[in-house]
């Protein structure tokens, strides 16, 4: 008996059920939790679930890179037309002074276009100011007073004149008071003064050498009616 347990199984035996190698199970007698078909659904799922999106279609890309082409094209022209009209407002503004801007002053006139302050006539030995009228002595022959629209340019209490300020040479030098300064269109200078030297000269003769003299009380009020910038015609 011995020796029938201790040989092998010849090629031609059965093996005895519940006797064979564990190794060699047969998989019918495992009895797994899971089938195989849920197995594979279940990765398909997994699979699935990871994937990327189906590729699109040519026609489509391009549709959709067209519709974003639109959309930068409306943005920058939207973006032009605000930046336009802000600087148009700007300058409307700048130009306006605002809707409250009060309106700039009209510039002053110059000495063609402004209404003389006083007038000067030499054929009468006048001088025509605020509605008075005072006399005047003028240049000599020799030496005559200088016609036309001049503008005063400065005043002086008391200013020494000398011959060669009037291009005269060395003929006077003198101090006088109430002196209203004269330039011409040609820069010269002339001036309104009073007559210290000669009070009874005014409205009689001409004697000064070219200025437009007063007697002193006259001078005192032209000086304190005339300002700088005020013209003043002389007329023959």
């Amino acid at each position: 008996m011995s020796d029938d347990l201790s040989r092998e199984p010849s090629a031609h035996e059965t093996p005895t059920p519940g006797m064979s190698d564990p190794g060699m199970s047969d998989p019918r007698m495992s009895d797994p939790e899971v089938s195989v078909p849920e197995l594979s659904a279940s990765l398909r799922s997994l699979a699935g679930s990871g994937a990327a999106p189906a590729p699109m279609a040519g026609a489509q890309v391009r549709r959709r890179a067209v519709t974003r082409r639109r959309r930068r094209h409306a943005a920058l022209a939207g973006g032009a037309a605000v930046a336009v009209a802000a600087l148009a407002f700007g300058l409307t503004s700048a130009l306006d002074g605002g809707s409250d801007a009060r309106p700039a002053p009209p510039a002053a006139p110059s000495t063609r276009s402004a209404a003389p302050a006083a007038t000067v006539d030499l054929g009468t030995r006048t001088l025509t100011l605020d509605g008075r009228r005072v006399p005047v002595s003028s240049g000599s022959t020799s030496h005559p007073t200088r016609t036309g629209r001049m503008t005063v340019v400065a005043k002086h209490r008391v200013k020494r004149l000398t011959s060669e300020s009037v291009g005269l040479g060395d003929e006077y030098d003198v101090k006088l008071p109430w002196v209203v300064e004269l330039r011409g269109p040609d820069g010269r200078a002339n001036f309104i003064l009073a007559m210290t030297y000669a009070e009874g000269a005014p409205g009689v003769r001409d004697s000064t050498r070219g200025a437009i003299g007063l007697r002193s009380a006259d001078a005192r009020w032209v000086y304190g009616r005339l300002s700088p910038g005020a013209v003043v015609a002389v007329r023959g």
